[in-house]
């Protein structure tokens, strides 16, 4: 059995997956094989209904699969993952009584995921860029009421994923999807110091899902960038196996971590929104990779198990203080859902000189795993490089007193437990990212212009 087959056999909601050269015409027979003879919608927007929409609905009537007209979003202005756009695809799909085939990448199979999981029916995805890990994920990823999260709903029932088109995608999609598949290292490591500290365990399965093969699909961004079929095959794999890896946990911790918090904070800034093509959920997950993994370098150099547990505790802020903190620096439109985040995982102080006790002596060990899980910021910086990624703040119009900041804001809005939260809780959150900026430090010798 392939990897893919095996976590299918663990999968809770994707139940066909077709994987390889020139299947895009077996779309019609998977199809028939999860739905029978149910009527089908294609759902696609301009871009990808020229590169797929004729082959697809030409697939299912050669199954029989009774068709209705196809929902095709304009290609302007560019389609963004909000609620608003959900809603209405949800709306159009309620009176028909049909099973939606979406030709997507991101953003439209994100919609149709939730706008079919919200009518309580399956659909089927047609990939068209291996562009993201979302394609097998539990939940869709979108902005409602301003705060970015991910809406529960299934996994799509289907997928299918060919490859000669999937390596024709334009190559800031691919680079997109390394960006995001290669958090998975230092998402991994944040992983291990919950798993370490009690918080939440690792499942040995599921991390095999994830872990397993991603070094190998990360190992060609040559052949990733010239757009070579073997070396997108790969990439695909391994964004496929970690969306089942979101869809057997039920959450998104097992490909997801404190460099994707990066991404979530600035999408909910709505950085990049304005340009053409907006600047993609990847794109800005690589960077917080690199982000997160200079910054575990420098934790690494230190021993935490020498923490000063009572002059952490006695800087800690009350809840009402960290409340009054959130209030005063996030916009009315976040301030709310980031409240209720950070106030999920507060600590009162006698809760936080425990941890400590634990911090101090587990370092040894959690220092040891972290370390074997890790790649180098430069050889992440490198990979991306070589695949087209933004590996530089300045690439997306970031400054350095926004970028410091963006490590402390991303700390807040989420209540998951990655670094970030370690070294807050320590005390050594600032020192920390300071050394960054510092003479010598990471961000300090590349270029601000």
């Amino acid at each position: 059995m392939s990897l893919i087959d095996q976590a299918l056999a663990d999968a809770t909601d994707t139940r066909a997956i077709a994987i390889g050269t020139d299947v895009l015409e077996s779309t019609g027979a998977v199809y028939a094989e999860l739905f029978g003879t149910r009527t089908a919608i294609v759902v696609a927007d301009e871009n990808t209904w020229a590169v797929a929409g004729a082959a697809v609905t030409s697939s299912l009537e050669a199954a029989g699969v009774p068709l209705v007209e196809p929902y095709v979003f304009p290609g302007v202005p560019t389609l963004y993952a909000s609620y608003e756009n959900v809603s209405t695809l949800r709306e159009h799909l309620r009176p028909l009584d049909a099973i939606a085939v979406s030709i997507a990448s991101g953003t439209l199979n994100d919609l149709t995921k939730l706008a079919s999981g919200e009518l309580e029916r399956e659909y089927l995805n047609v990939a068209t860029a291996a562009s993201m890990d979302g394609y097998t994920a539990y939940g869709s990823s979108i902005t409602k009421d301003g705060f970015k999260q991910t809406i529960f709903c299934p996994a799509p029932a289907g997928l299918v994923a060919d490859q000669r088109i999937l390596a024709a995608a334009p190559p800031r999609l691919t680079a997109t999807g390394v960006g995001d598949l290669i958090e998975k290292v230092p998402a991994g490591a944040d992983w291990i110091i919950a798993d370490e500290l009690g918080i939440e365990p690792i499942e040995q399965g599921v991390w095999d899902l994830v872990q397993g093969p991603l070094r190998a699909s990360l190992s060609n961004p040559e052949g990733l960038r010239d757009g070579d079929t073997d070396a997108i095959s790969g990439l695909t794999e391994g964004l496929i196996m970690s969306g089942l890896s979101m869809q057997a946990y039920q959450s998104s911790r097992p490909a997801s971590g404190a460099g994707h918090q990066f991404s979530h904070l600035w999408e909910m800034e709505k950085l990049g929104m304005d340009d053409e093509p907006p600047l993609s959920h990847g794109m800005k997950v690589g960077l917080g990779t690199i982000s997160l993994c200079a910054l575990y370098e420098v934790v690494l150099r230190r021993d935490l198990a020498g923490v000063d547990v009572e002059a952490a505790v006695a800087a800690w802020p009350s809840w009402s203080e960290r409340e009054a903190q959130i209030r005063a620096t996030f916009p009315d439109d976040l301030v709310e859902a980031t409240v209720a985040q950070s106030r999920a995982k507060h600590l009162e102080a006698e809760q936080l000189r425990e941890r400590l006790a634990l911090v101090q002596q587990k370092w040894p060990q959690i220092a040891e795993r972290v370390r074997e899980q890790l790649l180098p910021a430069a050889e992440i910086e490198r990979i991306l490089d070589v695949v087209g990624a933004v590996t530089h703040p300045a690439q997306i119009g970031v400054d350095a007193g926004r970028f410091r900041e963006t490590y402390f804001r991303a700390q807040a809005i989420r209540s998951r437990y990655t670094l970030l939260d370690l070294l807050f809780e320590t005390g050594l959150l600032t020192e920390c990212v300071d050394e960054l900026f510092a003479d010598g430090g990471f961000w300090a010798e590349r270029p601000w212009s």
